[in-house]
C-alpha cells in the first residue's frame, strides 16, 4: 500500500524547490505551466520542435554548482555536458548551444578563464559549437561567484524521438553506468570530505555511445540522465508519465565502494544522488543485449546493465539484496543542494 505525503505548500522558495523531486515538479504544473501554457509541458528534458521540414530538439539548464571545481569537472564541463546530454535523452544529435555567464564582482579573471577553457574543451569532445552568450555582472556577496545558463538545439535523428510515452510493459531497463558519484565528489568538495579512494564526479557527455545507437538502431524507447534526483527520482517521474510500473533489482545497480561508504556514513540513499555522466534507458527486450553490446564499447558506458524492467501497474519498486522489496517514492527535500 502507498501512503506519500502530500506535497507541502510554500509561501517562499526553499532549496527544495530546486533538486528535482516533487517540490520541483509543483513549481512546474502549478506556477510556469498556468503562466506559460502548453508548450511548457514537456515531461522529457528537452522540447522538440519543427523547422525548414526538419525535426529538431531544445532543452536549457542553469548552473549553480558550489564550489565551482570539483574532483573530475567543474561548472563549466558540467555547463556544456548537462546540456548536451539532456538533447541526446530526446534522440537529437548535438549541433550547438549558447552560454550566459552571471559574474559576481571580484570573480578572479583566471577562475573564469579556467571556466571558459573547459567549455571549449568539452564542447570540442562533444562535437558542438558555442555559437552565442551573454554575460552580466552583479555586485559582490550577491552571489557565489560564477552561475552559468546554457541552451542547445539539436537535430532529431531517429524514426521516433525517444520519450516517456513510447516506454511499454516488457521494456528492459538498462543503467549506463555506476551511480552516486557526482553528488559525493561535489558533497566532498565543498565540506572538505576524504575518502578512499577519492570519489571523482562521472560528468562526462554521452555523445558517442548515444549517437552510435541512433545510428545502428533500434534506438530506445526513452532515456534519461539521471542529475538531480539521481536514478530513483529519474524512475519514479518516468513510471509516473508513463503509467507503469517499473522493476529494478537495487544488487544489480553499480555503485562504487567509496561511494556506497559515504552514503552509509551521511545517511544518503544512493539510488536518489546525482550523476552528471550517467542515463536510464528503455529498450524492447529483444534489443537489451545489442544496447548492452554497443554501450559497452565505449568508455563512458564500459559498465553498462540491465536493473530491471517495466510492467502493468504504476510506482517504482526495488528488490533490496536481502530479498525484501521496497518502494521508491518521489524525493521531496534536498538531500544535497546545488550539485548541479
Amino acid at each position: 500500500m502507498d501512503c506519500p505525503l502530500p506535497t507541502p505548500r510554500y509561501d517562499a522558495i526553499t532549496l527544495a524547490h530546486g533538486g528535482g523531486g516533487s517540490l520541483t515538479a509543483s513549481l512546474i504544473h502549478d506556477l510556469f505551466l498556468p503562466a506559460f501554457g502548453a508548450h511548457a509541458a514537456s515531461p522529457h528534458d528537452a522540447t522538440l520542435f519543427s523547422i525548414g521540414g526538419r525535426r529538431a530538439a531544445f532543452t536549457t539548464d542553469s548552473y549553480v554548482v558550489q564550489p565551482l571545481f570539483f574532483p573530475g569537472g567543474d561548472i563549466g564541463s558540467l555547463a556544456v555536458n548537462g546540456t548536451v546530454n539532456d538533447l541526446l535523452m530526446a534522440g537529437a544529435k548535438p549541433i550547438a548551444l549558447t552560454a550566459g555567464f552571471i559574474l559576481e564582482e571580484g570573480l578572479p579573471v583566471d577562475t573564469l578563464r579556467r571556466v571558459a577553457d573547459s567549455m571549449s574543451e568539452a564542447a570540442k569532445r562533444a562535437g558542438v559549437a558555442i555559437i552565442a552568450g551573454d554575460t552580466k555582472v552583479i555586485g559582490r556577496a550577491h552571489g557565489d561567484g560564477l552561475y552559468i545558463n546554457t541552451s542547445g538545439v539539436g537535430e532529431i535523428v531517429v524514426p521516433e524521438p525517444l520519450a516517456p510515452e513510447r516506454i511499454r510493459a516488457g521494456d528492459v531497463v538498462i543503467l549506463t553506468g555506476d551511480i552516486g558519484r557526482h553528488g559525493i565528489a561535489v558533497m566532498a568538495q565543498r565540506h572538505a570530505l576524504t575518502f578512499d579512494p577519492p570519489v571523482e564526479s562521472d560528468c562526462a557527455s554521452l555523445h558517442a555511445p548515444m549517437l552510435e545507437l541512433f545510428e545502428r538502431g533500434p534506438a530506445p524507447h526513452c532515456a534519461r540522465d539521471l542529475t538531480r534526483g539521481g536514478l530513483g527520482g529519474a524512475l519514479c517521474e518516468l513510471a509516473a508519465a508513463a503509467k507503469l510500473a517499473f522493476q529494478i533489482d537495487e544488487a544489480a545497480v553499480p555503485v562504487e565502494k567509496a561511494v556506497r561508504g559515504a552514503c552509509e556514513l551521511l545517511g544518503f540513499d544512493p539510488l536518489f544522488v546525482a550523476n552528471e555522466g550517467c542515463a536510464a534507458l528503455f529498450t524492447a527486450p529483444e534489443n537489451a543485449e545489442a544496447t548492452l553490446a554497443t554501450l559497452r564499447r565505449h568508455p563512458a558506458t564500459a559498465r553498462a546493465v540491465a536493473i530491471g524492467e517495466v510492467a502493468e501497474g504504476h510506482g517504482v519498486s526495488a528488490r533490496t539484496p536481502l530479498g525484501t522489496v521496497r518502494r521508491l517514492m518521489p524525493p521531496s527535500g534536498e538531500q544535497l543542494p546545488r550539485i548541479c
